[in-house]
């Protein structure tokens, strides 16, 4: 299986200002997630960028770096740009790995590119893990998937989506039995053409209020394949406290 690696890092965060170059362990963020792109397979991972101080950092540490636009609303419009510059094929695989997820296995990374392969009918893929706790259930930071019978998804949705009526009637709410709630992890497969397609799309109300980019998909009649994922997918960075847990879970680099 051959595959591309195209990793988003945009400096300028709305809630982490400067996020790809916060410090772990004396390395930036974006080089521990650059680190694990490396371990996946691909064939060749490229970081994007729309700031020339992420740009230089990262070329120091022997990454290949292509600089975008600092216009583009969602890094699948980044990665757009990205598959022009590389003349990129419309048949190739590109996985999207988010900047902030340093923890996130390569066998993930692997296992949402290999989602696509030998699947033609099937232009985006991703994956998702179990919820088993009610405060990341009702946490606008952990987004929800709700699939269909073939793994397709039906929403995402940073709300406890579906709502489980009689579970949630009573205080203290409880997880439901009848219904196992998925968690998104935020790593995407498509195939270059598909990218092509997505960003002429216009963006659609449902990702103007949720603030998330795949609703757009949805919203135009297309499919996302929903897998499980092989194993844990530990932890990305939105906010200051999740960047503390990170530094302390990521063991240190041997001189």
């Amino acid at each position: 299986m051959s595959f591309n690696v195209i990793i988003p890092a945009r400096f300028a965060s709305s809630r982490l200002h400067g996020k790809p170059l916060m410090d772990i362990h004396g390395h930036p963020m974006i080089y521990w997630t650059w680190q694990q792109a490396l371990k996946s397979g691909a064939q060749r991972v490229v970081i994007a960028t729309e700031s020339e101080q992420v740009k230089a950092v990262c070329e120091a540490f022997g990454a290949e770096v292509c600089l975008t636009s600092e216009h583009h609303q969602s890094g699948t419009e980044r990665i757009a740009e990205v598959i022009d510059q590389l003349c990129l094929l419309d048949n190739e695989i590109i996985v999207n790995l988010q900047g902030d997820e340093p923890m996130l296995p390569e066998d993930l990374i692997h296992q949402v590119a290999q989602a696509l392969e030998g699947r033609h009918d099937v232009f985006m893929a991703t994956l998702c893990e179990p919820i088993e706790d009610l405060d990341t259930l009702f946490s606008p930071h952990a987004v929800k998937v709700s699939r269909d019978a073939q793994n397709f998804a039906i929403n995402f949705s940073r709300a406890p989506l579906p709502w489980a009526r009689d579970e949630f009637a009573n205080e203290p709410k409880v997880l439901p039995t009848n219904w196992h709630y998925k968690r998104h992890i935020g790593l995407y497969a498509y195939r270059a053409g598909f990218v092509k397609r997505y960003v002429a799309w216009p963006e659609c109300d449902l990702e103007q209020v949720e603030k998330l980019e795949q609703l757009r998909v949805l919203w135009h009649g297309e499919k996302i394949l929903v897998e499980d994922a092989l194993c844990d997918a530990g932890v990305g960075v939105d906010t200051q406290a999740q960047l503390e847990k990170v530094r302390q879970l990521i063991k240190p680099v041997k001189p």
